[in-house]
């Protein structure tokens, strides 16, 4: 594992350097003739030393694969742009019980963006490389993304951020266990919420010599014949929703006065990559890995609030004025009953209260990939599609997390 890392490393070193030192097109060159022509001294050494482990490496990885199953192309450089279109979900269940009623609320909401369209760009050194990509709506999301990958590995980490306030709101009340009404509403929250998520996956093929996930997903390399492997894979997820502007006040006290989620998934899973080639620089690749959540760990942030949900029956109206330095109200108790159509402005009063850290049991998910390819003399055009799935489930409290993607990307070699 070790090996593994400090490979990953010295790739992305090499990569990032080499852009200061070294020509693009050098495969192929031996590597004691690399840089005869070059004058001498210190930075012409440095030079000559560089191309002379770039050419080892190259050499390395080539020794690694069969040829007749996996190409590798003489140009080692890469610069591919693309237009994705994304979908993401986060659907947030809760309740809220009224014991003195025999009433309880069983409610839920679900953020769902329209998709949305990006444009990007990604440039690198054969499997390594970053990307930045845009989306082109005013409210949209940014996303950068950096990968490696190499005859038997693949690493990828994904940054998102977004905000949206659109949102439908769904309700159930039950009455002594019977359901008496059943509501869904669809619009916006007062204040827009704030959603950010990091992704980190890598995965393992044990076929590496004939299959390559990559010839489907980064063209670092082309698939010449069909093959399969069974692949493993670890996944990291981390995601948030914050929506605590005091605008949105009504959705966090019915939450239990929750104003932002924080939740860590860890995946380990066994799946099956194959990769079709029907002809010459084409390939159509389908993976599938079944994946299950051994770390699921929520923190979950909360306001202090002078106001408390209950029945009209029990509202008094002799509380008197709010003190903020005591938290207490005139009659000397610090929260006053409401009802839902009554939400206070002026002498609402809130606060930060201490974070509750809740760990879940584990959860089964699934790593959907499908990619398409096709090569032709120094270019590639290619398409891509990613699903994949979280959950968290803590007594009445439930978050799910649906993450989608499709995407077309026109490269050049260089």
């Amino acid at each position: 594992m070790s090996e593994l890392f400090s490979g990953i490393l010295f790739r992305i070193w090499l990569a990032t350097i080499s852009v200061c030192f070294l020509p693009l097109n050098i495969v192929g060159q031996e590597a004691d003739s690399i840089g005869t022509d070059q004058p001498k001294g210190a930075v012409s050494l440095l030079k000559q030393k560089l191309r002379s482990l770039q050419y080892k490496l190259e050499s390395s990885f080539r020794e690694k694969v069969d040829e007749h199953y996996i190409e590798v192309p003489s140009r080692p450089w890469r610069i591919i742009l693309w237009q994705k279109n994304a979908a993401f979900d986060l659907d947030y269940h809760n309740t809220l019980d009224f014991l003195e009623l025999g009433k309880r609320l069983e409610w839920s909401f679900c953020f769902e963006p329209p998709q949305s369209t990006s444009v990007g760009l990604w440039a690198g050194y054969r499997g390594t490389g970053m990307s930045i990509s845009k989306t082109l709506t005013k409210d949209g999301s940014l996303s950068f993304s950096l990968g490696s990958t190499g005859v038997n590995y693949g690493v990828n980490i994904r940054l998102k951020y977004l905000e949206t306030s659109v949102t439908t709101f769904s309700a159930k009340i039950f009455s002594n266990g019977q359901l008496s009404e059943n509501m869904e509403v669809k619009g916006n929250l007062p204040s827009p919420v704030t959603i950010t998520s990091a992704y980190i996956n890598g995965y393992y093929v044990f076929n590496g010599r004939h299959y390559s996930q990559a010839a489907a997903y980064d063209q670092s390399v082309i698939q010449r014949r069909s093959a399969g492997s069974i692949v493993v894979g670890a996944t990291w997820y981390s995601s948030s929703f914050d929506y605590s502007d005091v605008k949105n006040a009504l959705f966090m006290m019915i939450g239990h006065n929750i104003r932002r989620i924080k939740f860590h998934q860890a995946n380990i899973g066994v799946g099956y990559g194959y990769n079709f080639v029907p002809f010459r620089g084409f390939v159509a690749n389908a993976m599938v890995m079944p994946t299950i959540s051994f770390y699921n760990r929520v923190k979950v942030y909360k306001y202090g609030f002078n106001y408390e949900f209950a029945s009209s029956e029990g509202q008094v109206d002799d509380y008197g004025d709010w003190n903020p330095q005591k938290r207490l109200w005139d009659n000397g108790k610090p929260l006053k009953p409401m009802t839902m159509d009554e939400m206070p402005s002026n002498k609402l009063d809130y606060w930060d209260v201490d974070s509750e850290t809740e760990h879940g049991a584990s959860q089964f998910n699934v790593d959907l990939r499908f990619g398409l390819a096709y090569n032709w003399k120094n270019y590639f055009i290619a398409l891509q599609a990613q699903y994949n799935s979280f959950a968290y489930k803590k007594d009445d409290s439930k978050v799910k997390v649906y993450d989608a993607y499709a995407r077309i990307a026109l490269g050049m070699r260089l």
